[in-house]
């Protein structure tokens, strides 16, 4: 089945997910996928968690059932595109000059296609995996997956028994860099902190003055915050990121001076230079009512990232910065998650990738924001950043998730099914 033709599909169904509650539904895009899988020969599952909010299962036996399974999640919800700024219609998944176009050409409706097109592929041929192959078209991770993982992990369990390992987006995508073709695979993912801060005080008004106002509060608690200069912190991931990295690219790697080594790596760093510390980014101010007037209250909203085992430490040192008078509420905690990078699951996703690109150099890191693979991680299943593409030079990927004018190269869709046919049929 041909990945591009069928990226183009999925994108035609609008999956736009506004949060809160507020998606188009995944059904018509869910159903789309299971009678795929269905007309060639699977027995998938339908689950919906809400009206319209619909998730695929499906597992694929196994020559070795005993061999621990492994895990393909994908989410078929994408984020909102306003046509206007588009140069074609974001749900028209028009294929030309090479790419595929549209929202969710690569968040994430791409590796959806990949991985349909493999297991077509299987049916076809007659071909079974070494070990069970579980995969997962799931509703809601553009917000939080209520609806999606995390409904999957809180009710039915049972699907995913056995599975050792997981692999979806963020990972796997040529990265080129001084000649040298880096292709980093998502090993750890900071974990999420979303909270907000209320600063109080006494109510007056605007023309007194007024030692307990609390916008003054509240400024001064996101001001410490936001200029707070959070320390390195060497994770596995990020060590070995750093020392493979700069080894393929000739660099000094100096792990005494991570910042300098970043700075060395040149675009190479831009990788790993939001994964080197936490971060706290004020997002959202809301206070008063009227000009005049000095309110009782002043909030803020933050987005906490933390690295995998600093957690605690994070919510402890803003609640320090933020001071007397200011109060913190948590709105969403998932811890970050890191996976082994010297285990057989990593050195079978770098010797599929070598095998269609012998040139590669696969290296682990860690994502700056978060995945599905949190919610999984529940399940003790290890979660890692593969989603395979190999890009043309000057193709800024990172770009594309969420950007305007998202576009897959078809020739890259076509790498990345041998890649995952490779992979999952021998790991």
């Amino acid at each position: 089945m041909d990945p591009a033709e069928l990226c183009a599909r999925l994108i035609r169904f609008d999956t736009s997910n506004r949060g809160g509650g507020d998606a188009e539904g995944e059904r018509d895009a869910a159903e789309f996928v299971a009678g795929l899988l269905s007309d060639a020969g699977y027995a998938p599952v339908v689950l919906e968690s809400a009206p319209r909010r619909s998730n695929v299962v499906v597992r694929v036996p196994g020559e070795d059932r005993d061999a621990p399974g492994v895990l393909v999640h994908g989410h078929l919800d994408v984020v909102p595109a306003d046509p206007a700024l588009w140069s074609v219609d974001p749900f028209a998944g028009e294929v030309r000059d090479g790419f595929v176009w549209g929202r969710g050409a690569v968040d994430m409706k791409d590796m959806c296609a990949m991985v349909v097109s493999v297991l077509v592929g299987w049916a076809r041929e007659g071909r079974r995996p070494r070990r069970d192959v579980v995969v997962a078209f799931v509703a809601d991770e553009e917000d939080n997956g209520e609806f999606g993982a995390g409904w999957l992990v809180k009710n039915h369990a049972q699907l995913f028994e056995g599975c050792a390992a997981a692999i979806s987006e963020s990972g796997g995508v040529s990265y080129e860099v001084e000649g040298v073709r880096l292709y980093p695979v998502g090993t750890a993912e900071r974990g999420t902190a979303h909270m907000r801060v209320t600063a109080t005080g006494r109510a007056g008004h605007g023309s007194r003055r007024n030692e307990e106002n609390a916008v003054h509060r509240l400024v001064a608690a996101v001001h410490r915050v936001a200029e707070y200069e959070w320390p390195v912190q060497l994770t596995p991931t990020v060590r070995e990121f750093l020392v493979r990295t700069s080894s393929a690219l000739g660099v000094r790697c100096d792990l005494e001076d991570v910042p300098g080594t970043v700075e060395r790596l040149g675009a190479a760093g831009a990788l790993v230079a939001s994964t080197v510390r936490n971060s706290v980014t004020p997002t959202v101010l809301s206070a008063g009512y009227k000009v005049n007037v000095v309110p009782s209250t002043a909030v803020a909203e933050l987005d906490a990232r933390a690295l995998p085992g600093s957690g605690d430490d994070l919510l402890a040192t803003v609640d320090r910065l933020l001071g007397p008078g200011v109060s913190r509420e948590q709105l969403v905690y998932n811890p970050a998650v890191e996976s082994p990078v010297d285990s057989p699951w990593f050195e079978s996703m770098a010797e599929a990738v070598r095998a269609e690109d012998p040139e590669a150099v696969v290296v682990p890191y860690c994502l700056g924001g978060g995945t599905d693979a949190k919610s999984f991680a529940k399940l003790g299943i290890h979660g890692y950043g593969f989603s395979p593409l190999r890009v043309p030079a000057g193709y800024d990927y990172r770009a594309m998730a969420h950007g305007v004018d998202e576009r897959v190269p078809v020739a890259g869709l076509e790498f990345g099914v041998r890649v995952l046919d490779r992979f999952l049929l021998g790991c």
